[in-house]
């Protein structure tokens, strides 16, 4: 079939979970969305939270690398900013040596937690750079030619793989569409963050209209959604009853999107801005098999992406196996 679709877990510690069964559950489903043929699986990053245990990607992709054999793992992203672009590179050229082929480093433009975290990981950088020149540096480290390399007097990332990782750009702004373009990059648009379909497919339309091709890669627009796939439409309903999500926008004119109004008065407290929300229905592809498959369906041909990657925000491990299973039947069925 035509179209590619992997899936992001973000290691969600749900009411009575703990997280070391959480991380469990997340190397498991890793092994079934292998057993299924999803094309990757992805992990987040996300800091200083009570409810989500994934906090360093690279870590656990390395345990999901060890414990698969065929599927592309990769970070949803690491989150740049508050990292060296040199150990980054470091760090995914050693995955890249231990599983070759098979390693994707998702950058996320986003801090992955709320300030003081980001005032804590960020502590020790003495050079500030924005976070397109610690792109730029990462690109330099991770493609950077071993012939034109001295062991002993120039830097690079060593070591060296023979497959280099693929980079990979997150993001949830047609900005940030433009500028992976603009770079050769693939990209990947968080619908399930921005919850604005009209931005996505202004951001596909500036994505193609502005992709690179001298950088000699081609263009890879990824949509990532929210799922609850069941197998009967009572359940899917009862499952995404009050989602909701909340857009913060700050005094000095950030905007993020967090789950609570609580989460959303600390993160302006933390951040020491004034700021407005605006609650809003967690934008969820939800329902059977059939609503599901027909949804996609509907968005490969409104906004003529090939390929997808879902995130579940089904709360227990069996089900969430089951909805992939869902996933894979869905996909099977449909013709391009």
């Amino acid at each position: 079939m035509g179209l590619n679709y992997g899936f992001l877990d973000q290691s969600i510690i749900f009411p009575g979970q703990t997280a070391n069964e959480v991380l469990i559950n997340t190397v498991n489903l890793a092994k079934e969305a292998e057993r299924l043929g999803f094309n990757r699986f992805w992990v987040s990053e996300h800091h200083n939270s009570q409810g989500i245990a994934g906090s360093s990607p690279e870590v656990l992709v390395s345990h999901i690398l060890a414990k698969t054999e065929k599927i592309a793992v990769g970070s949803g992203g690491v989150m740049l900013q508050h990292y060296s672009p040199y150990k980054v590179a470091e760090n995914f050229n050693v995955l890249a040596n231990l599983a070759p082929g098979r390693v994707e480093l998702g950058v996320g433009r986003a801090p992955g937690g709320f300030p003081k975290s980001s005032q804590e990981l960020q502590k020790s950088i003495k050079e500030p750079q924005s976070l397109e020149e610690k792109i730029d540096e990462l690109e330099t480290f991770i493609y950077q030619e071993a012939s034109k390399v001295s062991s002993f007097d120039s830097l690079q990332a060593s070591p060296l793989p023979q497959i280099r990782v693929p980079l990979f750009l997150l993001g949830t702004s047609v900005s940030s569409a433009k500028f992976a373009a603009q770079k050769g990059y693939p990209y990947a648009f968080a619908l399930f963050i921005n919850n604005d379909p009209a931005a996505a497919k202004e951001a596909i339309q500036v994505y193609n209209s502005s992709f690179n091709h001298e950088s000699g890669r081609k263009p890879k627009f990824i949509l990532a959604l929210s799922t609850i796939v069941t197998d009967t439409e009572e359940e899917a309903l009862k499952l995404s009853i009050q989602l909701q999500t909340v857009r913060v926008t700050l005094g000095n004119g950030q905007i993020v999107n967090v789950g609570t109004l609580e989460q959303a008065e600390v993160y302006a407290k933390q951040a020491g801005q004034t700021y407005t929300t605006e609650i809003r229905d967690a934008d969820v592809l939800k329902g059977t098999k059939d609503a599901f498959q027909k949804r996609v369906y509907e968005y490969q041909n409104e906004f003529g992406v090939d390929e997808f990657i879902f995130t579940s925000l089904i709360p227990d491990y069996e089900r969430r196996v089951r909805s992939l299973q869902l996933i894979k039947e869905a996909f099977s069925e449909i013709t391009v």
